[in-house]
């Protein structure tokens, strides 16, 4: 385009017939265009990048994902034992990656390591750290390892040869710590309660509340997006039940797995997402509906509001377990 640009320059304009006046100003469009199109091939890489940790709080630091997908929000909690990284990013390049940057902040005492839940580009780069690392995870995570296995992290390869490469040979690491219901890691002058919230987004989410600074790390549970209710045995009864203990919690500031950092107003919203979703499908549910004239029926006095294919998704999963 520049150097188009430095050519037309060097062209006497006014000098020019028409037809070349014309093909000149196409040019410049379709270059422009061409520059400004998202070129479909080249997708923006999954990678945690590197040398931009930011400092939310006095111990909490944030690498965020800047809202590429399967980028997770990656948490650096330190205190003056040692400190807490939740989430890896997919794959063990992206591990290497996190690992690094946590080490750059601070490279002395302990080290934990957790995930907000088992999805790939949450945990699956968790093999990169080094041995000596104290893996923790929920009971629910365990199991869900051990039921599904990697067939979400085949999923993401299938889908992507970007995702292929970073995921070869990637696999679960084995937990050093597991807990039932929550769990606290006192890193010295600042301790992270682990709190288990059952089946929301999947069987395994686990929640991350940093005292005394106050920061949640919320997972899938809450974000600024709309919820993903991927789990067709999910209750969005408990989802809500779940937002409510996040809100006692009382947190100053949120950070989802995935998009901006907000504060507890992004409870509120996903609270009345999910109590619309409930409320109008148990309406058409009563007027004799099947569970696809519901959803549909939903969908279309929600447009324009919420987005059409996460409202079905999410109608039929509250028509099918309203409870």
């Amino acid at each position: 385009m520049t150097h188009m640009l430095r050519h037309f320059r060097r062209v006497s304009l006014h000098r020019s017939p028409p037809y070349v006046l014309c093909l000149i100003a196409v040019a410049l469009v379709s270059a422009t265009l061409v520059a400004q199109a998202p070129n479909p091939l080249t997708p923006v890489p999954p990678l945690v990048r590197d040398d931009d940790t930011q400092k939310i709080s006095e111990h909490v630091y944030v690498i965020p994902d800047h809202s590429v997908p399967l980028v997770p929000n990656v948490g650096i909690i330190v205190g003056d034992r040692g400190k807490l990284v939740i989430d890896t990013g997919l794959g063990p390049r992206n591990g290497k990656t996190v690992y690094n940057e946590a080490q750059k902040i601070n490279d002395s005492g302990e080290l934990w390591l957790a995930t907000t839940h088992i999805h790939p580009e949450h945990d699956l780069g968790a093999s990169a750290f080094p041995s000596d690392t104290k893996m923790i995870r929920s009971d629910a995570e365990e199991k869900e390892i051990r039921d599904t296995g990697l067939a979400t992290a085949n999923l993401f390869a299938s889908r992507s040869p970007i995702a292929a490469e970073l995921l070869k040979g990637a696999r679960f690491r084995q937990a050093n710590i597991t807990f039932s219901d929550q769990y606290t890691v006192d890193l010295g002058g600042v301790r992270v309660r682990m709190i288990a919230m059952g089946l929301n987004h999947t069987a395994g989410d686990t929640a991350f509340f940093v005292e005394p600074d106050g920061i949640l790390f919320s997972g899938d549970v809450v974000m600024m997006g709309l919820p993903n209710v991927a789990t067709p045995t999910a209750s969005l009864r408990h989802w809500l039940a779940s937002l409510d203990a996040l809100e006692k919690l009382h947190p100053k500031r949120i950070v989802p797995s995935h998009g901006p950092m907000g504060d507890v107003s992004m409870i509120g919203a996903y609270r009345e997402y999910f109590q619309t979703i409930l409320a109008r499908t148990q309406a058409f549910k009563a007027q004799g509906k099947n569970v696809e004239e519901t959803a549909e029926a939903v969908a279309m006095e929600l447009a324009g509001k919420y987005d059409r294919n996460r409202v079905i998704q999410a109608v039929r999963v509250a028509y099918n377990h309203p409870q």
